[in-house]
């Protein structure tokens, strides 16, 4: 296994997820902290309002925070590891998207089923200077996003997709 510019290139497959001969490009470690700081973000009013339950009340009622934070820290744990697992990979046919440590996916998608690309990017992201790449095909049950690209990457790749896919479609 050799790096460059942030690739990964492994030599032969190592499974169904590790097709042979692609390199491939992680997202942007940004990602895995704009995704922390909306977990806390979203535990913190049940956490404040189960801590001031707690202080009016029996003792025991501090279980209600305590698993709180329980799940706060496991977050804060697993998500870089998810986002560390998510990367794509542009090959002369198609797009490679993975993702996944326990539940594994990879997603491939024909340039030729492309329909358009979106590119976008909330409050959060921008603030966290990342952006996402949503591929829409013909196939309705397609998940094919990329997120926590920064932002000229995802323009790049926006463009890149969607030359490739009216290359391939004019083809047909």
């Amino acid at each position: 296994m050799t790096t460059d510019e942030g690739a990964v290139r492994y030599a032969q497959p190592a499974g169904p997820f590790d097709p042979a001969a692609v390199t491939w490009t992680p997202v942007s470690p940004r990602l895995a902290g704009a995704r922390c700081t909306a977990i806390a973000l979203t535990l913190l009013v049940p956490l404040a309002a189960t801590v001031l339950v707690a202080v009016l009340t029996a003792p025991w009622v501090w279980v209600f925070p305590a698993a709180l934070v329980a799940l706060l820290l496991w977050a804060l744990w697993l998500v870089p590891r998810q986002v560390r697992a998510l990367q794509y990979a542009e090959r002369d046919d198609d797009l490679l998207i993975r993702r996944g440590i326990l539940f594994r996916q990879l997603v491939v998608v024909p340039y030729g089923r492309m329909q358009y690309v979106d590119v976008s990017a909330g409050p959060l992201a921008r603030r966290f200077g990342i952006a996402s790449v949503q591929l829409h095909t013909a196939s309705v049950g397609t998940n094919a996003s990329i997120d926590g690209l920064p932002p000229q990457e995802a323009a790049r790749l926006r463009d890149r997709l969607a030359s490739r896919g009216e290359a391939r479609l004019a083809g047909l």
